[in-house]
């Protein structure tokens, strides 16, 4: 009897010592990130306020903010690595990945969350409304023109950019000089959209026609060396969306050749030689062999684009500001939030043209993870 409680006594003592460890370690690994936490935003709190030289408060800013992040990643993984086994299983992926899902949630979630209540709103936000911005989003015809403007990108810009950069890719590699082409039809995408966008009205410029009138633009000095007339490019419809999508496929041909390149490169060479020797010529290999080879990756450079396409705006706000004719979704969104002080509207736009990219941003993740299957 007495070897019996004793032994009950032990294993309850065991269970509590247990509990005791486990909750005390689970304790820590919250309270000391908590407090690195703190301690680092007071630390940014005191150097925001302070009165040091600018570039001090740089430098400081700089090691305090990467060195912090670093000390929050480490102590937290270590506080994690001495819980129990099975804890650090289940705790210690959260402590990389969490972050990164808190601000995904942050700036991502909530604010589509927040978007979505702002669209069954009034332009003040203070009065519900129900589906009347969403009907004018579907029924405007600024909206119309708006949704017929983005078809036209997404049709043409797309094909011109994955076509061209897959035509590049294989002419490319068939050349000596690989390299320097691959550069330089690469070098616009260093260019911001907004840069692009700055370029290009100096190229359609058009100083207007008068006697002793010079034009600058180089597309129409080009039409008026060769003895045509000056044209005011941008103010006609629908040719000015032509000439917009031009900058899209100017920008997104060397992103499409890069990708196309490096699958191009994955194809075994003896496959290709295999199909010379059996008499197959290069447009037959094209066919037949490359294209099929390199489809998926054809699919995820197209999805790309597409998605680019849709959620355009840079391009149109620094050439036409949507005038004209060549308004566009994104463009007509921020015009009802910014020009106009629509909220609800603005956000009814943004919600469609979220819905508008989710399908094919869906279907670009399954062509990804199907090719990670294999």
């Amino acid at each position: 009897m007495n070897t019996y409680v004793e032994g009950k006594a032990k294993n309850s003592g065991g269970i509590f010592t247990w509990l005791a460890t486990t909750l005390g370690r689970f304790l820590i690994s919250l309270v000391v990130p908590i407090g690195l936490f703190v301690i680092l935003w007071q630390g940014f709190l005191f150097l925001r306020d302070s009165n040091v030289p600018q570039i001090v408060l740089v430098l400081v800013a700089i090691v305090w903010g990467v060195g912090g992040v670093a000390a929050l990643y480490w102590v937290t993984n270590w506080v994690v690595e001495k819980m129990p086994k099975e804890w650090t299983r289940r705790i210690q992926p959260f402590v990389f990945v969490g972050p990164a899902v808190a601000i995904l949630a942050w700036y991502l979630f909530i604010p589509v969350v927040r978007t979505l209540i702002l669209s069954f709103q009034n332009d003040i936000s203070d009065r519900w409304v129900g589906f009347a911005n969403y009907i004018f989003a579907f029924t405007d015809r600024v909206m119309l023109d708006a949704f017929r403007n983005n078809l036209l990108w997404m049709v043409f810009g797309t094909f011109f950019s994955v076509s061209l950069g897959l035509l590049i890719a294989v002419l490319a590699d068939r050349s000596r000089y690989e390299t320097v082409f691959k550069v330089l039809i690469f070098l616009p995408m260093a260019i911001s959209f907004v840069g692009a966008g700055v370029i290009w009205r100096f190229i359609y410029a058009y100083q207007g026609l008068g006697a002793g009138v010079q034009e600058i633009g180089l597309l129409n000095a080009i039409v008026v060396g060769l003895g045509g007339t000056a044209q005011p490019w941008l103010t006609q419809p629908p040719w000015n969306n032509f000439l917009l999508i031009v900058i899209m496929v100017w920008l997104q041909t060397g992103f499409a050749m890069v990708i196309i390149s490096s699958a191009i490169k994955g194809i075994p060479t003896e496959l290709l030689e295999a199909a010379r020797v059996d008499g197959a010529n290069e447009i037959r290999i094209f066919f037949n062999i490359i294209i099929p080879t390199i489809s998926g990756t054809l699919l995820t450079v197209t999805t790309t684009i597409v998605i680019f396409s849709l959620k355009l705006f840079d391009v149109v706000y620094v050439m036409t500001g949507g005038n004209f004719g060549t308004n566009v979704i994104a463009n007509e969104f921020y015009l009802q939030r910014f020009t106009y002080g629509n909220a609800g509207r603005a956000s009814a736009i943004a919600i469609v043209l979220l819905i508008a990219t989710l399908p094919v941003m869906i279907y670009n993740l399954r062509q990804f993870q199907e090719r990670r299957a294999f």
